[in-house]
């Protein structure tokens, strides 16, 4: 059975989730791993699907691909209990085993994000979006959080704007947008 690893976005208002979204990459593995992705896929943040996760890592066979996803599902959930110092060590081990995936490069970023410490946040979404993403509209929103955050409201509005253009279904960056005044010269 094949898993997608989610890209979270962290919501403004006290950086509340927005929802996961499928990432670029799959996770085959055992019961646990499945468990585990199904439970980042679904929006899960409970202590019982961090236990599948931890269970797949320490007790299945995983190759290092699927290792470092299901590094990246744990890191989501954890980040989801708000746990952004064990959620960045969990993405950080997924990247010391796959340094392309760029999800875990992007919730790396949303950690920063949350802790408002912006610069480090969109330093961390660039280099995963430059790797590559499947939903690149979360990251461009986390992104325009953190431009938010250091005051850079024109670089936020575009990067809710492509966000709303990449996934005209969902309502959060149109939530956002609709804070700002764009005002012609």
């Amino acid at each position: 059975m094949t898993r997608m690893i989610p890209c979270v976005a962290l919501g403004a208002a006290a950086f509340l989730f927005a929802g996961a979204a499928g990432a670029s990459t799959v996770v085959v593995g055992g019961a646990s791993a499945n468990a585990c992705s199904d439970a980042a896929l679904k929006g899960r943040s409970d202590d019982r699907a961090i236990l599948a996760c931890t269970t797949a890592l320490e007790l299945e066979v995983l190759g290092f691909r699927d290792r470092a996803k299901t590094y990246v599902n744990r890191g989501v959930l954890q980040m989801r209990q708000l746990h952004f110092e064990a959620a960045r060590a969990d993405f950080d081990q997924a990247t010391s085993l796959d340094p392309n995936l760029g999800e875990a490069y992007v919730n790396r970023g949303a950690t920063f994000v949350g802790q408002a410490r912006y610069a480090e946040g969109m330093a961390q979404i660039d280099k995963g979006l430059s790797l590559g993403v499947k939903d690149p509209e979360r990251a461009l929103y986390n992104r325009a959080l953190a431009h938010e955050g250091l005051g850079d409201l024109r670089a936020a509005y575009l990067d809710y704007a492509k966000a709303a253009e990449l996934n005209p279904d969902w309502a959060a960056p149109k939530t956002e947008l609709a804070r700002f005044t764009v005002k012609r010269p």
